[in-house]
């Protein structure tokens, strides 16, 4: 059964409001900022115990936290070692994964961003038989924006076309294509993405489009120049704080853009312990993880931020941090401070680009 399907939505429903969405991307139509209260009935996977934001112009309702494509520290989570039969390590990490999926699902988070071709294939395959839970976030970065051979409309409609194709998957919700990271990306590129979009968009097979970068100035000139971006995904750590002018969340608020913060804990630089279940870190460190997540969601421009999470435990300090004040106190605000300074500190060579992100 297709995943359409499954979610009880028929492909002429689909290509109906895909043509209505392609209309409104070409004439360059914008919705209104401000956001209009929820029809619980209407949020995916609604839970009356997490908070939905609006994805700006797609109209979309998502957590407030959701789930990061990505799964690091989960081997030493696991405790696996490389000695470890390749069948039985691929078994046990298909199930964390899968147990990871519906933790998410229990406590109410509606959308998954999978940012590589292994993430996308291991994120289907535990979403079958429950794809209406989940909004899908697809970038099958290798082959997109951030490499030369694949940036013309032809090679990009092909990437969506064999990614669905190995996936197993009708249409994903946000093709969030991913552009070059520390640099612009040109502007003719852009230009080949939003035709490739509107193509796949009106076959019924990509609802609406993402950029995800790591250069704000890119970022900023792209809201304002492409209507079609309805998505973007940028750095926001706790170190992260909006600029008093020109800054990139004036355009987001303009132009009425969904944001999905990444990196949100600094690729687990503000962590002391390993993730390691046991270790003498782990009650700092979850509190650290909600301060994080309290801290990010105090700017409602962000629509969410999308941590990686790498067992069930986290899921459920997430979800949690969502439900308590958004407001620090003073002695919470310090601790951050503290701890954003070190993170700061500790940032690993391949990691240090994230200080360009102190401003916003």
């Amino acid at each position: 059964m297709s995943d359409a399907k499954q979610e009880g939505i028929g492909r002429r429903d689909f290509l109906k409001h895909a043509a209505a969405g392609a209309a409104l991307a070409a004439g360059g139509k914008r919705l209104a900022a401000a956001a209009a209260p929820a029809d619980t009935s209407k949020i995916l996977n609604y839970n009356e115990h997490m908070e939905y934001r609006r994805l700006g112009k797609t109209d979309l309702w998502v957590s407030a936290v959701c789930l990061g494509g990505h799964w690091k520290r989960l081997q030493v989570a696991m405790g696996r070692g490389i000695a470890q039969p390749p069948a039985e390590a691929m078994a046990a990490f298909l199930k964390n994964r899968a147990d990871v999926v519906s933790k998410c699902i229990d406590v109410g988070i509606n959308y998954v961003d999978a940012c590589s071709p292994g993430e996308i294939l291991t994120y289907a395959r535990v979403l079958r038989g429950r794809r209406e839970k989940m909004y899908f976030g697809f970038s099958w970065h290798t082959h997109e924006l951030r490499f030369p051979d694949w940036r013309t409309k032809d090679k990009l409609i092909r990437c969506i076309d064999e990614g669905l194709r190995q996936a197993g998957l009708d249409y994903v919700d946000i093709w969030r294509v991913s552009a070059l990271m520390n640099e612009p990306q040109p502007d003719a590129d852009i230009d080949a993405t939003v035709e490739a979009f509107e193509k796949v968009h009106a076959q019924g097979k990509v609802r609406f489009l993402g950029i995800s970068s790591h250069h704000h100035p890119f970022l900023k000139r792209l809201v304002e120049n492409w209507p079609q971006v309805s998505v973007i995904l940028f750095p926001y750590t706790v170190d992260s704080k909006e600029l008093p002018q020109d800054s990139l969340f004036e355009a987001v608020r303009k132009h009425d853009v969904g944001v999905f913060g990444i990196k949100s804990f600094a690729s687990n630089s503000i962590f002391k312990g390993d993730s390691q279940p046991g270790n003498p870190m782990a009650t700092d460190d979850d509190e650290l993880a909600r301060l994080t997540i309290r801290y990010i969601l105090g700017n409602e421009a962000i629509t969410a931020p999308i941590p990686g999470l790498i067992d069930t435990h986290q899921v459920e300090n997430v979800a949690l941090a969502v439900r308590e004040r958004r407001e620090l106190d003073s002695g919470e605000q310090a601790k951050l401070k503290r701890a954003a300074e070190e993170m700061v500190a500790n940032l690993p060579p391949d990691y240090e680009w994230l200080r360009d992100w102190e401003w916003v």
